[in-house]
């Protein structure tokens, strides 16, 4: 539940973010919905060409992507846009979306709200301690399940790049 009164401050280095594996990408949780009194969480993200979610929908929360570096497609509802660097993509909750990437590597952002997305990555992903090779993906029955305990219905496959 988040606290609209909240305003403890938060200053958060990279010693005390986690890292995770998450669909075969490095995924930084920068600002834990811990640290934001639940009101949003903020992830980094670092992917591939194909790296991607599989079409979803978020019960409770909105979700904004901004692209730093690479390109995605993203899909919501149907629809299919190219999102380069310094693109930014609003993703109203209730909507069906998916993202890949569809350049040879992209970094972009994720902004969550209000919080629990970093929690959902952190329970399906697999602890960072390398950045070079990632550990082996949650399969995609067992995603589903754990998705839906956090509120997010899987509706489809990854789109191909």
């Amino acid at each position: 539940m988040t606290d609209l009164n909240a305003r403890t401050p938060a200053i958060l280095t990279p010693d005390v973010q986690q890292a995770v594996w998450f669909l075969g990408a490095l995924v930084r949780i920068r600002a834990p919905g811990a640290a934001t009194a639940g009101l949003f969480d903020v992830l980094e993200h670092q992917g591939e060409r194909g790296y991607g979610s599989p079409v979803h929908r978020h019960d409770a929360e909105d979700e904004t992507f901004f692209v730093l570096d690479g390109e995605l497609r993203v899909d919501v509802d149907g629809q299919s846009r190219a999102a380069g660097a310094g693109a930014v993509a609003f993703l109203p909750r209730k909507l069906s979306h998916a993202f890949v990437v569809t350049s040879p590597q992209a970094h972009f952002l994720t902004l969550h709200m209000p919080a629990g997305f970093d929690d959902f990555v952190l329970a399906a992903g697999t602890p960072a301690t390398s950045t070079k090779t990632p550990p082996v993906d949650i399969p995609p029955s067992a995603l589903a399940e754990l998705a839906a305990s956090f509120g997010i219905e899987i509706l489809g496959p990854t789109p191909v790049p």
